[in-house]
């Protein structure tokens, strides 16, 4: 007997595709997409600031610290500057880009200081060109609540590119930059100082909550200023501590 010449059946012919019909479905999402970015980011920038303490929010001009704006923190000790960092970022009420050479935030770690790992997003960029791509067009991104970058260095043409882009997007940028004895002019709307302090537990077998040194050294429209604060980690409150030093040291001090 001959073999049956077609033991399986074919599959059925595939649909012509509907172009016209796929196509406006594509169009449709991106509007939905677009439209609850641009919702996002006008929410944010109702808000105009993000609250830091009672104390930092009176010193600066708006009441906080300005969003659509790049901020730049020099890491006197680079934990307490990350920390520093994520409690601003955890307060943008959005996605967050952290991008570096190599990001080593750890996310259980920022979460800590009220950053949801959630929101985060860890981008690599190897050379500095990279990360100045990928921040710039992060801030320009209206569903973006906050932005940083990790690099040791950037030229005043770079900065004010990133800051164009922050207030084109209306995202809070964040300069993450090693504490040097000249850190150069900035085009930021602020540059802070962090260091890392004792904590106040009271007790050698407790830490205590991370307490800092917050320098500001250049504000636009304000004047500069010092303060400690300790982080509260089970309220997510930045308490200051009773006025310190009325104005911020211009350079770092060396043992």
């Amino acid at each position: 007997m001959d073999p049956d010449p077609t033991p399986y059946p074919l599959p059925p012919e595939p649909l012509p595709m509907d172009r016209p019909a796929l196509l406006a479905a594509l169009r449709a999402r991106i509007g939905r997409l677009e439209r609850a970015g641009a919702a996002a980011a006008l929410a944010r920038s109702q808000a105009g600031v993000v609250s830091l303490s009672e104390s930092l929010d009176a010193h600066l001009p708006g009441g906080g610290l300005a969003r659509a704006g790049l901020h730049e923190i020099l890491a006197g000790e680079p934990g307490a500057a990350a920390g520093f960092c994520a409690v601003i970022l955890g307060r943008t009420g959005g996605p967050v880009l952290w991008i570096g050479p190599d990001p080593d935030a750890w996310p259980p770690g920022l979460m800590r200081f009220g950053l949801s790992p959630a929101e985060l997003v860890l981008v690599r960029a190897p050379r500095p060109t990279d990360g100045l791509w990928a921040m710039e067009e992060a801030l320009r991104c209206p569903a973006i609540g906050g932005a940083l970058l990790s690099l040791s260095e950037i030229d005043l043409t770079a900065a004010r590119r990133l800051q164009l882009a922050a207030e084109a997007g209306g995202a809070l940028g964040l300069l993450l930059r090693p504490d040097t004895e000249d850190a150069g002019p900035s085009a930021a709307l602020t540059r802070w100082r962090i260091n890392a302090l004792p904590g106040d537990s009271g007790s050698p077998h407790q830490l205590g909550d991370p307490r800092w040194q917050l320098d500001l050294l250049r504000c636009r429209g304000g004047a500069p200023r010092s303060w400690t604060v300790t982080w509260r980690t089970t309220t997510d409150r930045l308490d200051t501590d009773a006025d310190t030093t009325p104005a911020a040291t211009p350079r770092r001090r060396r043992a």
